[in-house]
């Protein structure tokens, strides 16, 4: 949260993931478990919301908040980009879960994953929300056309690594095309050359 709330003193585009609780919620988060970010032994999806989100993430008072609290502290007042993070054929409910969270809220807001079913959900049934297909260097062609379909995309996230190669410069004439995760000045200098939106943390900031 404190993350979060650092975004919005800068009035800065938000970039969240979400994954399913045990209990069927949405909760901020990316990994798939709790080990590295919080030093115990538990999986998102297998644990409880209520238990999930009393944990404190090592060496801080921050805890791991479920999707509505961030979505009430950000209120619409940034963009926010919400990356899912399906798991075992989840996407559907996810997409679900999300939406109930959002439906009181507005704002500028996209969603998108790795996993093209929620695209493809997206498009069948909440098209008013802008979808994004996230993509990383070392996807084949053959999938990454397979997920190109599925998802019908309207804008693409891109790993930086990705960025020159002529397939997302050709995409790029058809849809925006996001790029992560820029970390210094250098990487922004050809991202911001390359693609439409970065999607940036620490030294890869505007300005630095």
């Amino acid at each position: 949260m404190a993350a979060f709330q650092a975004a919005l003193n800068l009035g800065a585009g938000i970039e969240c993931d979400v994954r399913l609780s045990g209990s069927g919620s949405a909760v901020a988060f990316h990994d798939a478990d709790l080990r590295r970010i919080c030093d115990i032994a538990l999986d998102v999806e297998q644990t409880p919301a209520t238990l999930l989100t009393g944990q404190r993430l090592c060496g801080s008072d921050q805890y791991l908040p479920p999707l509505w609290r961030v979505l009430e502290v950000v209120a619409g007042r940034v963009p926010l980009l919400l990356e899912l993070k399906t798991h075992t054929g989840n996407a559907a409910q996810l997409c679900n879960e999300v939406l109930l969270d959002l439906a009181p809220r507005s704002g500028p807001l996209g969603i998108m994953s790795f996993d093209p079913k929620v695209g493809r959900w997206l498009r069948r049934n909440a098209p008013h929300i802008r979808r994004g297909l996230v993509i990383g260097k070392d996807l084949s062609p053959v999938k990454r056309w397979l997920a190109l379909v599925t998802a019908a995309p309207q804008f693409l996230a891109v790993h930086r690594e990705c960025l020159g190669r002529s397939w997302v410069a050709s995409i790029r004439k058809h849809m925006p095309v996001y790029c992560w995760t820029i970390r210094t000045a250098a990487e922004r200098a050809q991202a911001e050359v390359q693609a439409d939106t970065l999607i940036w943390e620490g030294d890869g900031r505007p300005g630095n």
